[in-house]
């Protein structure tokens, strides 16, 4: 017969929904709409608002994942990022497939949400922009251009060097002067 739900009214109460998130993540209706809202505008952001090459992307597509980072933390931006990613990829094509971009849209995600998560400063965005774009992009995005295309590794590091010395002070900029300010919109707009 029918088992009853162990969300249902009768066996669930909001002090117990607290705790659970307290005690980890949990997801509920606004929190998937946000997480959706933020896949789709990294998709945008990424696809249409972003200047391609087949080596090279310079957009706002960040912001999505900082935002995600921000506000639920690692593992939300990282499906983001990976969702959006693969997403982008089945709608709106810019090369072959290749699981590498999708892990690395995973873990830029994620590396913004376990650097901005809890607290956002000037170091924790510095870190976070850091690791992105020296580690991430510059080198794990370019091995990946590389086994895609079949392009000599140390050939694209100069197009790539010059992507990160663009992005680096655009996110820095962007994320020091919009991130707390749209983090507390989100969440005026989360508590109607």
């Amino acid at each position: 017969m029918y088992k009853e739900d162990k969300y249902s009214k009768e066996n669930y109460s909001e002090e117990k929904y607290s705790e659970e998130k307290k005690e980890g993540f949990v997801l509920g209706i606004r929190t998937i709409v946000s997480l959706a809202f933020f896949t789709a505008l990294y998709v945008v952001l990424e696809r249409f608002l972003s200047i391609n090459m087949w080596n090279m992307r310079i957009g706002f597509a960040f912001i999505a994942l900082a935002l995600s980072g921000m506000l639920y933390g690692p593992l939300a931006a990282g499906i983001v990022g990976a969702a959006g990613d693969i997403l982008g990829m089945l709608l709106f094509p810019t090369g072959p497939y290749f699981p590498g971009f999708t892990l690395n849209a995973f873990l830029t995600g994620a590396v913004f949400g376990l650097f901005l998560h809890k607290k956002i400063t000037t170091q924790r965005i510095l870190g976070a922009v850091a690791v992105n774009q020296l580690v991430l992009s510059l080198f794990v995005q370019t091995l990946w251009i590389s086994i895609t295309y079949g392009a000599p590794y140390v050939a694209l590091l100069p197009t790539r060097i010059t992507q990160c010395l663009v992005l680096i002070p655009v996110q820095l900029i962007a994320l020091q002067f919009l991130g707390k300010p749209l983090v507390t919109a989100v969440r005026k707009t989360q508590s109607v």
